[in-house]
């Protein structure tokens, strides 16, 4: 087995493995489909093995491939931290930030704090990735995360911006046709908005709020997004952040003192990345924006 297998054989292997054919692969890494395939049979080649097998479904991965995976993928990182970094080298307040966070924070929450901190410093660019998965930063998936657990790792630096509290709401128009409950249990009359596939913070919920689970739903999607349209559009009672609630007039908090879930909110960066002006900017940024949000929660 060769050491000096070029990165461009794993990026492919990868691109295949994501998209599962060689012309995927392609589109998606902006090459021709030979320029793939010559990679895979040269990574092949190299390491004496066979990566994919060809089938009616496309090709299929070996057991060699998909042990191949999480470190091509740990390359993709790096390669993708590199690019970053030296976009930034001597810039000041100036290059890449990619910034993790939930679908609903990251649509409805950061833009407009993300917009002032351009506004200041305009050699920033910005990556927003959205994903209600905890993206690694040990692995440097991020630079920035805004979480809603506490993080574990020691080589995280971490500011806690406060508790996000979940309640349910509904739109007016849906409470003045179908009344507003007084008890949770009245909620078994109504249309509730809920998961599909309970996550362990659904499961707490629902261990703590009794009817509050699958089977009770009217309304079923694992999308925070498609939930929360759901509420606005007056289609029944679901789970919202207080301060997004606040923000809309004709949304209702229901059940108040009966139902109220906080979520502890954090703000997250690798340690390593102190040092960087850029990332330092956005982290203060973020943390500073996400103060103000927290504080705004109260219904009006």
């Amino acid at each position: 087995m060769t050491n000096s297998i070029a990165w461009e054989y794993y990026r492919s292997l990868l691109a295949v493995l994501k998209h599962g054919s060689l012309s995927g692969a392609a589109r998606a890494l902006g090459i021709t489909q030979p320029t793939v395939g010559r990679h895979i049979a040269a990574l092949e080649q190299a390491l004496g093995a066979t990566l994919f097998t060809r089938s009616q479904l496309g090709l299929l991965p070996t057991e060699v491939a998909l042990a191949l995976r999480p470190h091509a993928e740990t390359m993709e990182h790096t390669a993708a931290l590199m690019e970053r970094a030296a976009s930034s080298q001597g810039q000041g307040v100036a290059g890449v930030v990619r910034i993790a966070a939930s679908e609903v924070v990251g649509v409805e929450v950061l833009p407009t704090i993300l917009a002032r901190l351009r506004a200041r410093h305009p050699g920033l660019i910005i990556e927003l990735v959205l994903s209600n998965k905890v993206q690694d930063l040990l692995r440097r998936e991020a630079d920035i995360a805004v979480r809603m657990l506490r993080p574990r790792q020691e080589q995280l630096v971490a500011r806690k911006v406060g508790d996000i509290e979940l309640g349910l709401h509904a739109h007016a128009d849906y409470l003045a046709r179908h009344g507003m409950p007084l008890a949770l249990a009245d909620l078994a009359r109504h249309a509730v908005i809920g998961y599909d596939e309970a996550s362990p913070f659904v499961r707490n919920a629902g261990a703590a709020f009794q009817g509050f689970s699958r089977e009770n739903f009217a309304w079923r999607s694992d999308s925070d997004l498609a939930q929360l349209a759901l509420i606005r559009a007056g289609a029944g009672i679901g789970v919202c952040q207080a301060g997004l609630a606040a923000r809309d007039p004709a949304l209702r908090r229901v059940l108040p003192q009966a139902f109220a879930l906080p979520m502890e909110t954090w703000v997250t960066m690798h340690e390593d990345l102190r040092g960087s002006l850029r990332c330092r900017a956005t982290f203060d940024a973020l943390a500073e924006g996400l103060l103000a949000y927290v504080a705004g929660q109260q219904e009006p």
